[in-house]
């Protein structure tokens, strides 16, 4: 409903695709599904779900499935950060941030994947993050080790489902420009990092999704942080 989430329905929208949106806000989906649809066109749909719930793939799932709606495309973009200190983090936060970052993108990619064999077609994106890349960081203790998590389990799924014309692609930004630090607690981090390394979630959402309709595996958006991986892929631990 905001953010890289929504810049990414907006360009599938305007590439002719229908969408069925999904996010907790039940008035912003309502509000931006409406836009969407004038727009450019196309046919939206949405329910609005908490992936902190074990039950929400199951309900998106058959959501999609009683409105006959045949997915092709399936973005795997929910996502949030703790502020709190790991020892100071109640563990039933620590398990919904697991549950919305990694297990509901398991399962949603579970869910709809035996559609995709069926008609030998797919494209699956998970945004994930350049700090899957990077060393531990002092906040948010989880959230790079998740996102070398999703990378992982995103290569999992090439290797198995390639030869029946499915792929999925992870989407690595480094800063984007989005609510994401406000909703996490964390913008005053953000306002601190310096401008020549924050970009744009149109920028993000359109490299990403050119990069998965291309069906490349991995997708870093922006020469910066290219160079930036690059660097935390060859430098010695020690260094880093």
């Amino acid at each position: 409903s905001s953010g890289i989430g929504l810049e990414i329905a907006n360009n599938l929208a305007n590439r002719g695709y229908n969408l069925v949106l999904t996010a907790r806000r039940e008035d912003r989906l309502t509000s931006i599904s409406k836009e969407i649809s004038e727009k450019f066109k196309v046919k939206v749909d949405f329910i609005s779900c908490d992936l902190s719930d074990i039950n929400s793939p199951r309900q998106i799932f058959n959501f999609c499935n009683d409105k006959n709606y045949k997915i092709e495309v399936l973005i795997n973009n929910a996502g949030y950060g703790i502020k709190s200190p790991f020892h100071e983090t109640p563990m039933e936060d620590e398990e919904d941030f697991i549950r919305v970052l990694g297990t509901s993108v398991i399962a949603l990619t579970k869910i709809f994947l035996p559609s995709m064999m069926e008609s030998r077609n797919g494209k699956i994106m998970i945004v994930s993050s350049v700090a899957s890349f990077s060393p531990p960081s002092s906040i948010q203790a989880l959230y790079g080790p998740i996102k070398t998590f999703m990378n992982r389990f995103s290569d999992s799924i090439n290797i198995n489902y390639n030869h029946l014309g499915i792929s999925s692609t992870a989407l690595c930004p480094g800063f984007t420009v989005t609510e994401f630090h406000t909703a996490s607690g964390v913008q005053d981090e953000m306002d601190r990092v310096p401008s020549f390394l924050k970009f744009s979630a149109e920028r993000i959402a359109k490299e990403g999704v050119d990069a998965m309709f291309a069906g490349k595996p991995i997708c870093v958006p922006t020469m910066t942080y290219k160079i930036l991986v690059f660097m935390l892929k060859s430098f010695p631990a020690s260094i880093l």
